[in-house]
């Protein structure tokens, strides 16, 4: 076994254990809007549930050279949507990854079809199974000797499902096919599905 001491290595060592071994991640495709009204998409790995009284999701942005897009546009308008990345739509999410300025719309560039929100300000993208509308709940920023990061948490206002992954008030996994984050370029589609008893 191999001790490693995160405070004697790199940020860049740290980060590549981490997504190296904190897998398959789930992947939030995130919607913002600028002041100026220019709607951002990224996807981000660092995304989890927080709570589901009231539903509530956690999203961590990394900062490189200050705060990315996304951050900017969650502390400005304390809105954004969340989408599940599937099978289907993870190669034109993948370009949204690309880095643009402030005044261009990775939407478009990836030929995302934007949709109106039904609570939230920010639009959507119809590509997507699930998306969920969030408004900020609390935000926190994280400093440190490397570039740091802003943990935001979201309360979901309004769920968008597509009716074919959903049954009886349950997600249909397979017809979901979410898609993961692995490290590098890879990432993961469901594989084998099994079931194990919870313990009484």
């Amino acid at each position: 076994m191999i001790s490693i001491d995160p405070k004697q290595t790199s940020e860049r060592d740290n980060y590549k254990l981490l997504i190296g071994t904190v897998i398959p991640r789930p992947i939030a495709f995130v919607t913002t809007q600028s002041e100026d009204g220019v709607v951002n998409g990224a996807p981000f790995s660092y995304f989890n549930i927080v709570s589901s009284n009231p539903p509530m999701v956690s999203l961590a942005i990394q900062r490189t050279n200050g705060l990315k897009d996304t951050a900017r546009n969650i502390y400005n308008n304390r809105e954004f949507v969340v989408h599940i990345v599937d099978d289907e739509n993870v190669e034109k999410i993948n370009k949204t990854a690309a880095s643009l300025p402030a005044t261009e719309s990775e939407i478009e560039l990836a030929n995302l079809t934007p949709i109106q929100s039904e609570i939230v300000s920010v639009p959507g993208i119809k590509e997507a199974k699930v998306r969920m509308e969030c408004k900020l709940v609390q935000s926190i920023p994280f400093g440190g000797d490397g570039p740091g990061s802003d943990l935001f948490i979201g309360e979901i206002v309004r769920f968008h499902i597509d009716e074919t992954i959903y049954k009886d008030g349950r997600i249909d996994t397979r017809s979901l096919n979410a898609v993961s984050r692995l490290a590098g370029s890879n990432y993961a589609t469901i594989g084998n599905i099994f079931s194990i008893e919870r313990p009484k």
